[in-house]
């Protein structure tokens, strides 16, 4: 084994496209393997998160609704980001029809396409030993086995944030400008992926080529600004067509509140999640919530700060490794601080640990909406960094210092299992213990020179990666056994923490940052029921009704909705004469129907229920041209005012036409 990590020679040449046997058996190995798990039980989480599976299904059977991301084949509404990972999964439904698992296989293999290219990036500079330990790594991350098996963008942002910086990196090995325009595209497809969140990569990409880039310094800023013009180009020609096609033909821009792509992208899917300023949120008006709500520099989000990422809503998710790849990090730029500007290696760690400092960071800080799956960002840097850190650090093992600081990554790896398993103490009682022994072993094994060489190195190996992978690795294997419905979710069990809104253990429902299993108060839409699920793991059930729903319940504005037979049956009825054969307030009230039934069902008020589409007057228009059969009523928005055009329509409803009972549904007729 240390032959095999010692075979890359410390030079600045690349590693050799064939490589040795033992290699591709490994690589084999991993990407089988991390298929498997991925793969394996993918339709246990039903319809997922619901929000995106509606609009997966009205871009499986509506050219249109592809294109835009509407909720609806009728395309009343978009989700509130552009449609990119969207595109990937309705092309899988049109394919193989709907279902679960036609609609989260595209996710999946991006898992395994991540894991690949992560592993090509690092064998490039660091070797086959390392590229395999960055893969393993990456694969091993709860949050990431948990996306990557999700029907959420983070899957395909992930694998784009590291094509770019691929890209960037063969950019500094010969200073070819097509490299960084390829960066720029991948930027811009992140962009259409997840908006501004593919931005945290863009300041370690620029610095890593203005400093190591092989040109002059003037050449250097024209490539990049040729990487720009790629990514405005890649990402614009989309956001242009959406600003210029008129708005009375295409859907509302859901989450922006002037049918606006611009708005959504500089307001609540931009600015407004470092500021929390994002006009239609759940907590509309700011950041700080009060007393009580996510504490001093707090929100209801959950707390902001330094160790945020450690908390208890974020922890098992991602940090069990983020001590160790801070260390490894500045041993590693110690070791090459001698070599050329433009030496690849140094690069490397350079850029990976700028993506993990800036992405780290604004995720501590920001005041807006988070949520802790948001962490599978932070995934690959974290990766990338133990791979080719610790390699680079084991072939220079001869120096003591280097030694001791294998050693205190070690032990900090150790430290942060024992807490982060600690908090769920009931979750294999006997592993924190086991990862506490070997790992002060293997702490101890790399500090002593003889067990550092030769076939005896092979025990210290052993217990360092079992010290810092076998933590991660009993959540991600919990993670994979679990089915997983709803907005919010999260990695591994149930940790029991706070943090707001971001929820403890990522929730079906949601709990109100006031105190444990408190919920919000409903929707100020007659008829709404307040938000399921307080106290839910948001695990849910393999029929995909989530653990914060209620069974055939209407939903509410983090669960989709659970129709019943009956609901559904009544639905169908002569649905083909109707635009919409239903509408219901809050766009995962509306999912549920509409995936029951496949017809376009109305999504009043978008995600939140507070975008002002449509309007009343503009509904009445829809039920007098006859365009929508029933309303249904109990469906959760938090757009917290009284006034909104939710609760007009709903109230219209409620005035005008007669309600019936199907289910504990309520239910109006409006063709009556």
């Amino acid at each position: 084994m240390t032959t095999l990590i010692e075979r890359q020679p410390e030079s600045a040449e690349p590693m050799p496209e064939s490589g040795p046997r033992w290699e591709w058996i490994g690589l084999g190995a991993l990407l089988v393997g991390t298929a498997v798990a991925y793969i394996w039980g993918l339709g246990a989480s039903g319809w997922a998160n619901s929000f995106y599976s509606a609009a997966i299904q009205a871009g499986s059977v509506s050219w249109k609704a592809f294109f835009f991301g509407s909720s609806d084949a009728a395309n009343s509404i978009t989700v509130d980001k552009p449609p990119m990972s969207l595109w990937l999964m309705s092309l899988s439904v049109r394919m193989f029809g709907l279902s679960s698992w036609a609609m989260l296989i595209p996710q999946a293999l991006l898992g395994v396409g991540s894991v690949a290219l992560l592993w090509a990036t690092i064998r490039r500079q660091f070797g086959s030993a390392a590229g395999l330990l960055a893969g393993l790594t990456l694969a091993v991350t709860p949050v990431a086995a948990l996306m990557f098996r999700f029907n959420n963008p983070d899957a395909l942002l992930v694998l784009l944030m590291i094509s770019a910086v691929w890209a960037s990196m063969r950019a500094v090995e010969d200073g070819r400008t097509r490299w960084l325009v390829l960066t720029g595209i991948f930027v811009g497809f992140g962009f259409l992926t997840k908006q501004l969140q593919v931005m945290l990569v863009i300041p370690p990409i620029a610095l890593l080529y203005l400093f190591a880039g092989p040109p002059k310094l003037g050449r250097r800023f024209l490539q990049l600004f040729a990487a720009l013009g790629a990514a405005i180009v890649s990402a614009g020609w989309w956001l242009l067509i959406v600003e210029l096609w008129p708005a009375s033909s295409r859907p509302w821009i859901g989450g922006s509140q002037n049918n606006s792509i611009l708005e959504l992208t500089l307001g609540y899917n931009g600015l407004g999640r470092l500021s929390g300023n994002e006009t239609g949120s759940v907590t509309p008006g700011g950041a700080n919530a009060g007393p009580g709500i996510g504490g001093a520099g707090g929100s209801r989000w959950g707390e902001t700060g330094i160790t945020r990422m450690f908390d208890a809503s974020q922890g098992g998710q991602i940090a069990w490794l983020i001590p160790s790849a801070l260390i490894i990090l500045v041993v590693g730029i110690v070791l090459r601080g001698k070599v050329d500007r433009t030496d690849p290696k140094r690069a490397a760690l350079a850029v990976w640990g700028l993506w993990l400092l800036v992405t780290g960071l604004t995720f501590s800080f920001m005041a807006g909406i988070f949520h802790s799956y948001y962490t599978v960002a932070l995934a690959p840097p974290i990766a990338a960094l133990i791979g080719a850190g610790s390699v680079l650090a084991w072939r220079h093992r001869e120096r003591y210092w280097v030694r001791i600081a294998m050693a205190v990554a070690t032990l900090a790896a150790v430290a942060m299992a024992w807490v982060l398993l600690n908090r769920s103490a009931e979750f294999q009682p006997w592993l924190r213990w086991t990862i506490l022994g070997v790992g002060i072993l293997g702490a101890v094994l790399v500090l002593i020179p003889a067990m550092t060489r030769g076939k005896l190195a092979v025990a210290s190996i052993l217990a360092v990666m079992f010290a810092g992978l076998a933590g991660p690795t009993s959540y991600t294997a919990d993670t994979l056994a679990t089915p997983h419905t709803g907005s919010i979710v999260s990695a591994g069990p149930s940790t029991g923490g706070m943090g707001g809104f971001g929820g403890a253990r990522g929730t079906g429902g949601m709990r109100d940052g006031g105190g444990p299993g408190q919920a919000p108060e409903a929707a100020a839409t007659p008829g709404a029921a307040a938000v399921p699920g307080g106290a839910s793991d948001g695990r849910g059930t393999t029929d995909g009704r989530g653990g914060g729903s209620t069974g055939g319940g209407a939903g509410g504005l983090l669960q989709g909705s659970s129709p019943t037979e009956a609901i559904t049956s009544l639905l169908g009825e002569d649905a083909d004469s109707y635009t919409w054969v239903a509408a219901a307030v809050g766009s995962n009230t509306a999912a549920g129907y509409q995936l029951a039934t496949e017809d376009p069902v109305m999504a009043i008020g978008g995600f939140n229920g507070s975008d002002p589409s449509p309007t009343l007057a503009e509904f009445q228009q829809y039920v007098a041209d006859g365009e929508i059969h029933y309303f249904i009523a109990g469906g959760s928005g938090m757009g917290g005012s009284n006034t909104g055009t939710a609760s007009e329509i709903a109230e219209w409803v409620a005035a005008n036409y007669t309600p019936t009972t199907v289910d504990s549904v309520t239910v109006y007729d409006l063709s009556n």
